[in-house]
């Protein structure tokens, strides 16, 4: 597994991922990005995985980019740059395309690539000790990727304040702006975040993939448009088994 830079369970539907670079603060590499790729490519074709979950190893979720591997990429061509980008948004877009939830689970820092990676999952729990920011310009660098899932969660205003200042959010700054989606106290965090897993893995695998796909399609459609849409997922969701087997029991009762 890449160096056993990504490690991974699975168990009662929940595929777990850990980064796994804990001396390194879990910076995302290229083999821990390929890693990455893999295990989200497999999960879509994998039945027994119902939701996934993404964490960190040791104190923090994931610090960024490695900071090595960008300084050693300065003198490669501007196409061979592009294309090394490019593959950690993959990662990116697959977390969005993948028709089965993911959840960030952050403690300690998710700080610039880190956290974006947090945020282009679908849920976001937050340890209540978790920190989270882009302070990529405080090392003359630009949060390229991330800013499409950081506009997009917390809009124009509040976005680029992030970026052009690099502040840290505490987890309920960050709840507060969009950016996280709960955040748990430190007593309650193992218990309520793997509530949260199995209610999703126990939950109607097609509803979920609908729920997904339609939330984030409905992005720059008109209401009308979006209203339309819903209409087609509704008549989908009609015809499969969850639905007339789910019913059919309420109705039993």
């Amino acid at each position: 597994m890449s160096a056993n830079r990504l490690t991974v369970a699975s168990a009662r539907g929940i595929l777990t991922l850990t980064l796994n670079r804990p001396d390194k603060r879990n910076a995302l590499d290229a083999a821990m990005i390929d890693a990455l790729l893999r295990e989200l490519e497999g999960a879509e074709l994998d039945k027994e995985v119902r939701v996934v979950s993404l964490r960190g190893a040791g104190k923090d979720f994931c610090a960024g980019a490695d900071l090595a591997e960008l300084l050693a990429s300065v003198d490669n061509t501007a196409a061979e740059n592009a294309a090394d980008a490019a593959r950690l948004g993959s990662v990116f877009t697959a977390i969005r395309r993948l028709p089965k939830p993911v959840v960030a689970v952050v403690h300690g820092r998710a700080l610039a690539g880190g956290c974006g990676l947090a945020t282009a999952c679908d849920i976001v729990a937050a340890h209540a000790g978790a920190t989270f920011g882009y302070p990529e310009v405080q090392r003359g660098f630009v949060p390229a990727m991330v800013i499409a899932m950081l506009r997009r969660a917390v809009g124009e205003k509040v976005g680029l304040d992030l970026v052009l200042t690099g502040r840290l959010l505490s987890a309920e700054e960050a709840k507060a702006i969009g950016l996280v989606s709960r955040v748990v106290p430190s007593e309650r965090f193992d218990s309520e975040v793997e509530s949260l897993l199995e209610q999703l893995a126990a939950s109607s695998p097609s509803a979920l993939a609908l729920i997904k796909r339609q939330f984030y399609e409905v992005e720059g459609r008109s209401f009308d448009d979006a209203v339309a849409l819903g209409a087609k997922v509704n008549a989908v969701a009609r015809g499969t088994p969850d639905f007339r087997e789910a019913v059919s029991r309420f109705l039993r009762k």
